[in-house]
């Protein structure tokens, strides 16, 4: 819950300060998928989750079952296929989540390279919402924190256009053609 830092004003002589009460133990994640198709708007799936019990050995993160039921959550949502672009997150490359993948024709997967954010629209997203919800807010408790959080998601998702820029800035484009099987 700690904020991140960005530029603020103040009267000269008065430097703002953004008080914390300390760090929080509890753990909070989110998936997001953006989903780009030609001809429709651009969409930002995302899923958030509250870790209750990672302090007594539980897990830290998304689990593979939690990746699953987002890319079925996806598929009926979207109603198409889909083509995910993983980056490496040891997760993605969990066993049981790639034979959920090769046991389903509606999906197809690539990987990026090791260590490619430049590459990854997602990592813009996140970009964005840190620097427009979370910086300069010191947060009150993790309900404030998962509000703000899905409010700036959510207003992401309304503004398809800054979905396209994501996938702009990473240099990638999206083409129809189907790629052959390896």
């Amino acid at each position: 819950m700690t904020p991140p830092t960005s530029r603020t004003w103040s009267r000269r002589g008065h430097t703002p300060v953004v008080r914390v009460r300390g760090r929080s133990q509890r753990r909070f994640s989110i998936a997001a998928l953006a989903c780009y198709k030609p001809g429709e708007r651009t969409r930002l799936i995302f899923r958030p989750k509250q870790h209750v019990d990672h302090k007594r050995g539980g897990r830290r993160s998304f689990t593979w079952t939690d990746y699953r039921d987002l890319l079925a959550a996806a598929h009926q949502q979207l109603g198409a296929p889909l083509v995910l672009v993983w980056d490496n997150l040891n997760v993605h490359l969990d066993a049981r989540l790639r034979a959920f993948i090769d046991t389903h024709d509606w999906i197809t997967s690539f990987q990026l390279p090791s260590y490619a954010p430049d590459l990854n629209p997602v990592e813009n997203v996140w970009s964005l919402v840190r620097r427009s919800a979370q910086c300069n807010t010191a947060f009150t408790d993790p309900d404030h924190l998962i509000r703000t959080l899905r409010r700036s998601l959510r207003e992401i998702q309304y503004r398809p256009g800054l979905i396209d820029a994501c996938l702009a800035a990473t240099g990638l484009t999206i083409t129809t053609s189907r790629p052959q099987p390896q």
